[in-house]
């Protein structure tokens, strides 16, 4: 059986009081990739935006990416 990534990224927004807004400003990447990306559509991510966005946040990329 296949495991599935899903994506943290609407927790460790919570967590860190910070608006999807917020970090698209911080990181300069679209709110509509950044939505795409927290709902889980997302096929896959560079690891320059996950850099970025896991400075923003003060975080580790496994914070964010977690495997079912």
């Amino acid at each position: 059986m296949k495991k599935k990534i899903t994506i943290q990224l609407g927790v460790i927004l919570t967590k860190r009081k910070m608006t999807l807004t917020r970090l698209s400003q911080i990181v300069g990447i679209s709110i509509v990739n950044l939505s795409i990306l927290k709902s889980g559509k997302a096929k896959g991510i560079r690891f320059e935006t996950l850099r970025k966005i896991c400075e923003a946040l003060d975080c580790k990329p496994g914070d964010i990416l977690d495997i079912e």
